[in-house]
């Protein structure tokens, strides 16, 4: 898939059909994923996926702080990856301080740039996606075992779309540029 194009036709897709993801499909999009920019090439971000049907469940009805909405995504998806990134690396420098005023801040900015390169990895790659923020992470994190030192950054769904979705309206060019000259 050409790149302009992949930028335009990727869509948070939330219906899927049910054919299974691969663990080897999931790692090509990983490997594409890692070639995200980051930190001072810290690269951080961690991604943990659940095939089993019983943990995406378990994070479905109890680690979504009840929105509905994701409980529902969630149960009809045939992949979950929970998004993580290394704590107290991006935005530090070697001897623990901060480097500009943003302090921590560079840690989700990494998450995104990665979360982002993953789901048009995986829409290059003929998967659907949609990236989740609304979640309990300390259930999450329970739920999902993530090693210690790490915090969840966002939840992807992942399967194959079960349909086309069309472009939301965009906004235009004039309202999201500003021009110093």
């Amino acid at each position: 898939m050409e790149l302009f194009e992949a930028i335009k036709t990727r869509r948070s897709i939330r219906r899927f059909s049910n054919e299974q993801v691969t663990v080897d499909k999931l790692k090509e999009v990983v490997e594409l994923a890692a070639m995200a920019p980051s930190w001072k090439n810290t690269q951080t971000t961690r991604y943990i996926a659940i095939l089993d049907r019983k943990v995406i469940d378990e994070i479905a009805t109890e680690a979504v702080l009840g929105f509905e909405y994701n409980t529902n995504t969630i149960t009809h998806s045939p992949a979950l990856v929970v998004v993580t990134t290394i704590n107290g690396r991006s935005g530090y420098e070697r001897d623990g301080s901060f480097t500009t005023s943003k302090e921590t801040h560079w840690q989700s900015f990494d998450a995104g740039i990665a979360t982002q390169t993953f789901c048009l990895a995986a829409h290059g790659l003929g998967l659907g996606s949609c990236i989740m923020g609304i979640f309990d992470e300390a259930k999450v994190k329970e739920i999902a075992k993530v090693p210690e030192g790490q915090s969840v950054s966002a939840l992807i769904v992942v399967g194959y779309p079960e349909a086309e979705v069309d472009t939301p309206p965009r906004k235009d060019v004039d309202t999201l540029l500003s021009v110093i000259q």
